[in-house]
């Protein structure tokens, strides 16, 4: 078993606690989204009693998908993005590459080719850099579908996209004339 294997309720149950409900272990994130380390371990141990700093460390040195961050000096902990609390992730505007992708359940196709790409319960719509990690991102949903976005043209109507620590693109919207279903 791997360790992230071996950590995933604490991993998934501290995504919910730094992207969606702090208040789940009673803490507060401030306004950029971090959580003080210390803070953190002493209530996490009351859902998981043997919950540890080198627990953490692990959690986020093997996470698949890079979720969390330390800060520089290590007393603090964020989600590098997904939150669908307001938090500002200090993050820079990027030139985007000419084109990113998004994976979605089928069923969800007819509302976004109708309305865009939006970002629903989240600070932003999230997008891959290739094919491969939007469907795993789809597959969650249900049975995938890829959509490939003109983030260039995007760009020069003067869209704005960020790129989270994880490297995940960001952006506020995808209107669906920037959009087109990628044929599996």
């Amino acid at each position: 078993m791997s360790k992230e294997e071996k950590y995933k309720k604490e991993s998934k149950f501290l995504s919910l606690v730094l992207r969606h409900h702090p208040e789940a272990i009673g803490i507060t994130l401030d306004a950029h989204g971090w959580a003080e380390v210390n803070v953190l371990i002493k209530h996490m141990k009351r859902k998981f009693p043997v919950f540890s700093l080198k627990m953490l460390e692990e959690i986020v040195a093997t996470d698949s998908k890079q979720r969390y961050a330390f800060s520089e000096d290590n007393t603090k902990i964020r989600a590098n993005q997904g939150h669908s609390i307001t938090v500002e992730l200090e993050l820079l505007p990027q030139i985007p590459p000419e084109c990113l992708y998004h994976g979605t359940a089928s069923r969800f196709v007819e509302s976004i080719l109708k309305s865009g790409l939006q970002k629903q319960t989240r600070q932003y719509v999230h997008l891959s850099t290739d094919i491969e990690t939007a469907t795993k991102v789809g597959s969650r949903h249900g049975s995938p579908i890829i959509f490939k976005v003109n983030t260039m043209a995007m760009y020069k109507e003067g869209f704005t996209f960020y790129l989270s620590a994880n490297g995940v693109w960001l952006t506020d919207k995808v209107p669906p004339k920037f959009l087109e279903l990628v044929e599996s």
